[in-house]
């Protein structure tokens, strides 16, 4: 029989678990006002250091995904053995101070550089956190959890440019970079001194061997098909949010005639504040719906990119600049649904040993399609189509990134297939 102290427990758990999760979702949206910040000032730093639009693509896409993607793995499999919390803290701190250092860059090639310590830094931000979450949440709230963390990535985009575009304008962009970069360093005190480590596979009723291999991960997942059309299908729908995304403060200030300041204000409340809605609604629709059925995990992805054509379509083709913010939030909501309940499939796919290195194994894909390809793509199109299009040459650049986008839906629609016969085999016991 449970008595009061019992429930005063449970009610502190619970509230603490919440406060871990708003920490790490505040980690996260420094990751993103760190990642970002180089986008809404993309345009004064390619007039100041006299950059083509591949040249941006590389900067803001490739260069930072390879880093990325690839620190991820070894710093995963780290936090599958050891303190994920203070991995936490030491990555926040790393690409925070990165960022301030990107402030005073005089060429391209330091600029790289710099981003290069950015991208290594960030490696070890989310797959550690994705498994500390499923480790204070238990699975039917994990959908519902981490897409609350995932909507960290549009709080920093508002952050990010509405704060970035106006210090730019006011300070310069180099002011911008050291400004956003030194709260993150701070904070990464706040983690150290507040968060605690979760006892690892507190939700699972059974366990496979302790300290997976990256080896044993990957021939794990071989067995669960399901998991490679999620990574895909979420690496064709971020090459559209990474490509067009990246450039969509370009295209506003080339074809619609925004100032820096103007730019960072609009896209950051449309971006940020749809972009919040539409993950965490992904991931609490995904639980309440896949109660019934967990396919619906993967069924609101595909209605989500769907439905989001038809509004990203006009946001490109449009004039009426006024409809074309307008058309930007419900395509914003639709486009970001996909992540939180893909990211809860995964982390149900596997073990708890397996955790941080499944989601860098899915980061991997995602990132060097979806980030690594997707701003790249775009930029070498601009500058292909300059001499067909005029000034316009952007605006179709990015329609041919958004048509290749669309294939993610498919790729969705391919793992709802084997998803249920693949979560079945992860919750029986190994003997």
């Amino acid at each position: 029989m449970s008595t009061p102290a019992d429930h005063q427990k449970v009610s502190r758990d619970r509230r603490y678990r919440w406060y871990v999760l708003v920490v790490l979702t505040t980690v996260y949206t420094f990751n993103f006002i760190d990642r970002q910040i180089l986008v809404i000032l993309q345009e004064p730093i390619k007039n100041e250091l006299g950059l083509s639009d591949a040249q941006l693509g590389i900067l803001t896409g490739f260069s930072f995904a390879v880093i990325y993607v690839c620190a991820g793995i070894p710093i995963a499999w780290l936090a599958d053995r050891s303190n994920r919390r203070n991995i936490v803290a030491g990555s926040l701190a790393l690409w925070s101070a990165m960022t301030a250092l990107s402030g005073f860059v005089t060429n391209y090639s330091q600029l790289v550089m710099a981003r290069l310590g950015v991208g290594l830094g960030e490696a070890g931000g989310s797959p550690p956190a994705h498994s500390m979450i499923s480790d204070y949440f238990p699975p039917e709230q994990r959908g519902t959890a981490l897409s609350f963390y995932t909507a960290g990535i549009y709080l920093g985009v508002l952050c990010g440019f509405a704060g970035g575009g106006y210090i730019a304008e006011t300070f310069g962009w180099r002011s911008a970079f050291f400004i956003v970069g030194v709260p993150g360093v701070l904070f990464a005190g706040v983690v150290l001194l507040t968060v605690k480590e979760p006892l690892r596979g507190r939700w699972e009723a059974h366990r496979i061997a302790d300290k997976a291999t990256l080896g044993e991960t990957l021939i794990f997942l071989s067995q669960r098909l399901s998991f490679w059309w999620i990574a895909l299908g979420c690496a064709m729908t971020s090459f559209v949010a990474y490509g067009n995304g990246n450039f969509y403060p370009s295209y506003l200030i080339r074809n619609h005639g925004f100032t820096v300041a103007e730019v960072g204000f609009a896209l950051g409340l449309v971006s940020g504040i749809a972009g919040a809605i539409g993950t965490f609604f992904g991931g609490f629709l995904a639980d309440r719906l896949g109660k019934s059925d967990k396919r619906w995990y993967l069924w609101i992805p595909i209605m989500g990119n769907l439905a989001a054509i038809a509004p990203m379509s006009y946001a490109l083709l449009g004039h009426n600049t006024d409809l074309v913010l307008l058309a930007l939030f419900p395509a914003n909501i639709l486009n970001s649904l996909y992540l939180g309940p893909s990211i809860a499939m995964v982390q149900s796919l596997v073990s708890p040993t397996m955790r941080a290195m499944s989601s860098a194994i899915l980061f991997f894909i995602l990132n060097m399609i979806g980030l690594g390809l997707g701003p790249v793509l775009v930029g070498v199109l601009s500058d292909h189509f300059a001499s067909s299009f005029g000034s316009d040459h952007l605006r179709y650049a990015m329609l041919v990134t958004l048509a290749l986008g669309m294939s993610g839906t498919l790729c969705f629609v391919r793992a709802s297939r084997t998803l249920v016969d693949d979560l079945r085999r992860q919750a029986e016991p190994v003997s």
